[in-house]
């Protein structure tokens, strides 16, 4: 009986190092396979990654050119602001009464108005060709990073699964039970 047991312990053994053995090696093969998939898709995001940084100098290359256009603008804004004042003064000095003045002031608005309305078509401009070139770089990184990635996705298959069970049919809807027992306390009265 010993002996049997022996026998039976020593093959259980056997078998159950067979099994550890089977068990390593396909774990080794699985890890093995998870780093290769794994390097490649670090080799994978050398391209979205060189994109994004392109992307990155060319927002900044837009950012700057919109703001040294605006620095520009404000500066001939202010140096016009400026010129207008010392001609206004110029004018008022000249003047030989308070109606003189007034008129001459009253004449220089229209200038005014028209050096200003110039000045914000050219701010909206600036802001518009900014813009515009944005949207074309966030267009461009877009299309070379999502819709590669899109495309390199597998589809997935979902399976639907229809229950062969028929509905159950609905109860009619019973009355609250606040209701129940109103008309009970009113029924009992």
């Amino acid at each position: 009986m010993i002996a049997q047991m022996q026998e039976f312990v020593a093959e259980q053994t056997a078998a159950f190092q067979g099994q550890v053995e089977k068990l390593a090696k396909e774990s080794a093969e699985t890890v093995r396979e998870t780093v290769v998939g794994s390097a490649e898709t670090l080799k994978s995001l050398k391209s979205p990654v060189r994109t994004i940084a392109r992307s990155g100098v060319k927002i900044t290359t837009v950012s700057q050119t919109a703001v040294a256009s605006l620095i520009e603008l404000q500066s001939d804004m202010l140096t016009s602001a400026l010129s207008d004042a010392a001609l206004r003064l110029e004018r008022a000095s000249r003047a030989d009464n308070i109606v003189e003045l007034v008129r001459d002031q009253v004449e220089m608005i229209p200038a005014t108005r028209d050096r200003i309305v110039e000045d914000a078509q050219r701010a909206v401009t600036i802001f518009k060709h900014a813009g515009r070139d944005l949207r074309g770089v966030a267009t461009h990184l877009y299309e070379r990073v999502v819709e590669t990635a899109e495309e390199k996705v597998p589809e997935v298959k979902v399976k639907v699964k229809v229950s062969k069970r028929k509905p159950a049919k609905r109860a009619a809807r019973k009355a609250p039970a606040r209701a129940r027992k109103a008309k009970t306390a009113a029924a009992a009265a």
